[in-house]
C-alpha cells in the first residue's frame, strides 16, 4: 500500500514537472513570435496597433490641448478619442502611432481664443492678446474718451482666425472726442450769453401731419406733462411743443442727425438747442442745464447734445421739445411717444 502511494506520488511530481516544461516552451515559444500591444479603435473601428498607449494617448492630449502651435489656439474639439484593448501581435507586423495620431487630427477642430472689444455691449475691434486690450482701454482712459464707462473686454472662442487689430489702430477706432460744454448765461444773468445762431420761435403750430422724411428717435425716456397745443398759466399762446419730465442732468439724445444750428439762451426757452434735419425739418430741446454743442456742429443720431435742466419759463425739470416744418410747429406725438 505504501509503495503504491510512492509510485503515484513520483507520477503526479513527473506530470506537473512535465506541464510546467510545455507551459514554459508554449510561453516561450508565444514570447518568441508574439508581442505584447493594443488594438487601437476609433468610433468602433479598428485603425490599427501601438505598443506604448500612454505614449500615444499623451501625444494625442497635447494636440487637443494645444494645437500644432498655432497662434491663439485655445484647444481643438476631437469627437471621438481612441480606445485600447490589450492584444498578442506577432512581431513582423509594425504598429502605426503615426498613422493613428493622423487620423485624430483629420477630425479635430481647432478654436481659437481672442478678445473682442466691446462699445455698448457692440463687438468694435479684436485683439489677439488679453494684456493688449487692457492696454487699449488704459490709452482710451488716458485720453478720456467720452465712452470709456461702455467700453468692456469679452473673451470669445470661435473656429475661424478673426482679423486683429493693432493697439494703435484700436485706440483710434474706439476713441470718441470728450463733449464739451457750452456755457449759457442763467435766465437772470446780466453778461452776455455764448449763444450761437440764429432760431425762429414763432407760435405758428398746425395740427396736421407733415412727412418728414426722416425717422425719430426718443431724446429722452420720461413723463408727458404737458401735450402739443395745451393752454397753460404760465404761458401766453398755445404749447408749440411736447413736455417730458426727467431728472434734472439727465442726457438729451438728438432725435435725428443734422447740424446744429442754434445753441443758447433764448428768452422763455431758456437754454435751447436747435437742430436742422434738412428740407426744413428742425427739432428744438429747450430748458436745458447745460448745452453741449455750438452752432455749426454735426449730430448723429442718438448723440447725447443736451442735459435737462429747468431754465426759462419753467416750473421744473422737463425737456421742451419741438418738431418744426419751414418754421411751423407740428405735433411731435405724430411721429414719436
Amino acid at each position: 500500500m505504501f509503495k503504491k502511494v510512492i509510485i503515484q506520488t513520483r507520477r503526479g511530481i513527473k506530470f506537473i514537472i512535465l506541464s510546467a516544461i510545455a507551459a514554459f516552451l508554449v510561453i516561450g515559444a508565444i514570447a518568441f513570435l508574439y508581442k505584447p500591444t493594443y488594438s487601437v479603435f476609433i468610433n468602433g473601428e479598428q485603425v490599427g496597433y501601438t505598443e506604448n498607449k500612454s505614449s500615444l494617448q499623451h501625444k494625442i492630449n497635447d494636440y487637443v490641448e494645444k494645437g500644432e502651435g498655432e497662434n491663439n489656439v485655445a484647444f481643438v474639439q476631437v469627437e471621438n478619442m481612441p480606445e485600447y484593448k490589450l492584444c498578442l501581435l506577432k512581431k513582423n507586423i509594425t504598429t502605426n502611432d503615426d498613422e493613428i495620431f493622423n487620423i485624430v487630427k483629420e477630425q479635430g477642430v481647432p478654436y481659437y481664443r481672442y478678445y473682442a472689444i466691446l462699445d455698448n455691449q457692440e463687438e468694435k475691434v479684436y485683439i489677439s492678446s488679453f494684456e493688449e486690450a487692457e492696454n487699449v482701454i488704459s490709452e482710451l482712459k488716458s485720453k478720456n474718451s467720452s465712452n470709456i464707462s461702455n467700453l468692456t473686454i469679452q473673451e470669445k472662442y470661435e473656429t475661424e482666425v478673426k482679423d486683429f487689430t493693432t493697439k494703435e489702430d484700436a485706440v483710434a477706432k474706439l476713441y470718441v472726442e470728450p463733449v464739451k460744454q457750452v456755457t449759457v448765461a442763467s435766465r437772470n444773468s446780466s453778461s452776455s450769453t455764448k449763444t450761437t445762431g440764429s432760431v425762429n420761435t414763432s407760435s405758428k403750430t398746425s395740427t396736421a401731419k407733415a412727412s418728414l422724411g426722416i425717422t425719430l428717435i426718443k431724446p429722452i425716456s420720461g413723463t408727458i406733462t404737458s401735450k402739443f397745443g395745451a393752454g397753460s398759466s404760465i404761458r401766453r399762446s398755445s404749447h408749440t411743443g411736447l413736455d417730458i419730465s426727467a431728472p434734472k442732468g439727465t442726457a438729451i439724445k438728438a432725435a435725428a442727425s443734422g447740424t446744429v444750428t442754434f445753441s443758447g439762451y433764448k428768452g422763455s426757452y431758456g437754454n435751447m438747442i436747435v437742430i436742422s434735419h434738412g428740407n426744413g425739418v428742425q427739432t428744438y430741446y429747450a430748458h436745458c442745464s447745460a448745452l453741449y454743442l455750438s452752432a455749426g456742429a454735426s449730430v448723429s443720431q442718438g448723440q447725447v447734445i443736451a442735459a435737462v435742466g429747468s431754465t426759462g419759463n419753467s416750473t421744473g425739470p422737463h425737456l421742451h421739445l419741438e418738431v418744426r416744418v419751414n418754421g411751423v410747429a407740428y405735433n411731435p406725438q405724430n411721429y414719436l411717444y
